[in-house]
């Protein structure tokens, strides 16, 4: 169901900003948006990463249970450093404690020797900073690779049996609602295993940030970017392709005053984007606009958060499409999973019943 964020493994993070990038990005503060500018991580930091999961409340209550190196490019690390730390966590993926590693790249700093080096030490998943599929879009965001870069990177992940995740970024430099669109449909040819979709913010201190004080660049708005994210995960979804995440992942730095100037930044922005979904879905199972003065809804319990939306905004927005008060709001399971029984109320209406 589209409108659900799909159940994940636990996954431990190791952070290592803008380590192996060739450059930087217009969009990225890597130490901002990981909350990290500590030195490069070695082996003595990551066990201590790890030791700390370890002794979280939480940890062994997931079956599946992977170590994540992000915010570089991994395989642009160079053999020696990408073997030391690998061979770090690799002695606790031996004891059981985790069953795999994930590392995200570029499309561009993959070959076959790499790949078949990290295959050894333990990786399972890439991850793969796309962004967009438009190479004019790569080119103004200065990315340095080109569309036919992921296309034939997916090639060589699938041949080495590796799960591929896809990083997507709606909103940069001269992308459109339906410039991103095609790029979704690109990435649905393309078949990956996973997807995430990180609206692009204006952050302080990047070459962005230059572009919209310019006047040069114009970010998306909250409600552009969650009719954005809402019809690339009906996509994606529809196609078998999950959505992991949606929305950059905060951190205090980044929250700090002044440090995102503009774009669709919201604490609850994957939330409000599933909540779209639901509601987009459950229309056609509502009354016209004037078919009822007052109604009650009866909807599975997990999914009354969905309609509620955020700060009850969801039934705002059926009450306005309608036309109709709605008077209550049940948990009922015998309703099927993503959809909405509607009773007709007539007045007088009793409040106990």
């Amino acid at each position: 169901m589209s409108s659900r964020r799909p159940e994940r493994v636990l996954i431990v993070p190791i952070f290592i900003p803008n380590q192996g990038c060739p450059h930087q990005c217009i969009f990225c503060d890597q130490e901002k948006i990981t909350d990290q500018s500590a030195p490069p991580a070695g082996p003595a930091y990551i066990k201590q990463i790890i030791h700390t999961a370890l002794n979280s409340k939480d940890f062994f209550y997931k079956k599946r249970r992977e170590i994540a190196f992000y915010g570089g490019t991994f395989t642009g690390l160079g053999a020696g450093k990408i073997s030391e730390l690998l061979s770090a966590v690799t002695p606790f993926i031996d004891q059981g404690l985790f069953q795999s590693i994930r590392i995200s790249t570029r499309p561009d700093e993959i070959d076959d020797e790499r790949l078949e080096m990290i295959r050894s030490l333990g990786v399972t998943t890439i991850e793969l900073g796309v962004q967009s599929m438009d190479d004019n879009v790569l080119m103004l965001s200065r990315r340095g690779h080109t569309s036919e870069h992921t296309t034939d990177a997916v090639g060589l992940l699938k041949k080495h049996g590796f799960k591929i995740g896809i990083q997507l970024m709606p909103g940069l430099p001269g992308d459109s609602g339906s410039g991103f669109a095609d790029t979704v449909e690109k990435v649905v040819n393309l078949a990956p295993d996973f997807t995430r979709l990180y609206p692009a913010l204006v952050i302080k201190g990047t070459a962005l940030a230059r572009f919209y004080d310019n006047g040069r660049y114009t970010p998306l708005t909250l409600e552009q970017a969650i009719e954005i994210c809402r019809d690339s995960c009906l996509r994606l979804e529809g196609q078998g392709i999950s959505v992991i995440r949606i929305g950059l992942m905060s951190s205090p730095s980044l929250l700090e005053d002044g440090q995102i100037l503009a774009g669709p930044w919201h604490t609850a922005f994957g939330f409000l984007v599933r909540s779209s979904i639901f509601l987009k879905g459950i229309r056609r199972m509502l009354p016209k606009p004037g078919e009822a003065d007052m109604i009650g809804l009866r909807l599975r319990e997990r999914d009354i958060p969905l309609l509620r939306g955020y700060r009850n905004q969801g039934v705002n927005k059926v009450e306005e499409v309608i036309k109709s008060k709605i008077i209550y709001i049940k948990g009922d399971d015998s309703v099927l999973e993503g959809e909405v029984e509607v009773d007709f109320i007539h007045r007088p209406f009793n409040l106990n019943n």
